[in-house]
């Protein structure tokens, strides 16, 4: 009997200790297969594609805030005081220069007139026969003088009055459109009341305020590339055609004007755009794509690949040009930069470049 118990004691005891092994056996399993998946990943490269580092040239740009003026804007006032008659183009018109705007009540003016040219007449009637009897050595020299001198005066003060007379039709010093009426007819018009705004905007200024350590690169005939903010899709070329020779006081900026072909008027005043000038072209430098850079802890970073391995470059930046950037420190000619597949890689790890 007590080998019976003994026998009946042993036996858990035994199972228990199998049971153990199975167990720290199996987890040394899992942990061999988790070690051999681990190293598989390690071992397994990463797709890149790359782009070998050559020298090129990259322009440093300023890029400038404006706003758009028409290229002529003229404000046409009235000369002469009295009732508007008539009203001939109308907001929105195209006139040419010389069209006449408006009529203006000169009664008091077209009556002077008349008197004057018949005064004109009767003095030089007079001129013409005293020459004739002074010809014929009837009379003296000073009545003939006399009588020419009545003409000059008679002639000046019938210009004068054509000017009062003609200040009744206000006429466009300009052609361009018609941007605004001041007037309707029956409306009294003092001297000096707004009678039209007219802009010409087959071409369109915009005024750009340069910073004195900038403007020293602007030249009068330069082309600035222009981006407009309602068309920003866009790429339009201007033209300087003025530069501030003096700064304003309180900005201590130059006012600087660029020209604008504006066939189609779609590019309205008072729109907001850029200008780009051109400071220096950098010749024989690296450069980049924008996207090709990292930020890891602050640092900015690219990648490259050498021999099938992963390398990060800390870097510093130059020049920005469009969506690229140049690099100042930290990135050769030759190098293979990774551009694609940049982002999914770490330091030392096996890459295959495309």
């Amino acid at each position: 009997m007590k080998t019976a118990r003994t026998f009946y004691t042993i036996v858990p005891v035994v199972l228990i200790a199998l049971l153990a092994v199975f167990v720290m056996t199996g987890c040394k399993d899992k942990e061999n297969m988790a070690i051999a998946e681990s190293n598989s990943r390690e071992i397994a490269a990463i797709p890149v594609s790359v782009t070998v580092v050559e020298p090129v040239s990259i322009q440093d740009v300023v890029f400038l805030p404006g706003e758009t003026e028409a290229y002529e804007d003229v404000k046409v006032a009235a000369n002469a005081a009295g009732r508007v008659e008539w009203i001939g183009p109308h907001e929105g018109q195209t006139v040419q220069k010389g069209a006449l705007l408006a009529k203006i009540d000169v009664s008091a003016h077209k009556a002077a007139l008349e008197h004057a040219k018949a005064a004109c007449n009767l003095a030089n009637d007079l001129c013409e026969r005293r020459r004739r009897l002074y010809a014929n050595k009837i009379i003296a020299r000073e009545e003939l003088d006399q009588s020419e001198t009545q003409l000059k005066l008679a002639l000046t003060d019938l210009d004068q009055i054509k000017v009062r007379y003609n200040h009744g039709f206000p006429k466009s010093p300009i052609t361009g459109i018609i941007n605004h009426l001041y007037v309707d007819v029956g409306e009294y018009a003092d001297i000096g009341k707004p009678i039209a705004d007219i802009v010409n905007i087959d071409k369109i200024k915009i005024n750009v305020r340069v910073p004195e350590l900038d403007v020293r690169y602007v030249k009068r005939g330069q082309k600035t590339p222009i981006k407009i903010d309602a068309f920003a899709e866009r790429p339009l070329i201007g033209t300087v055609d003025f530069v501030s020779f003096k700064a304003d006081p309180a900005t201590k900026t130059f006012l600087v004007r660029s020209v604008i072909d504006n066939r189609e008027h779609d590019i309205r005043p008072g729109m907001i755009g850029r200008v780009a000038f051109v400071r220096r072209i950098i010749a024989d430098t690296v450069a980049v794509p924008l996207f090709a850079i990292v930020d890891k802890g602050g640092e900015r970073m690219v990648f490259i690949e050498k021999d099938g391995i992963a390398e990060s470059r800390t870097i510093s930046i130059g020049v920005i040009e469009g969506d690229r950037v140049q690099i100042t420190n930290g990135l050769n000619v030759g190098d293979h930069l990774i551009v694609k597949g940049h982002t999914e890689v770490e330091d030392g790890m096996k890459v295959t470049g495309q």
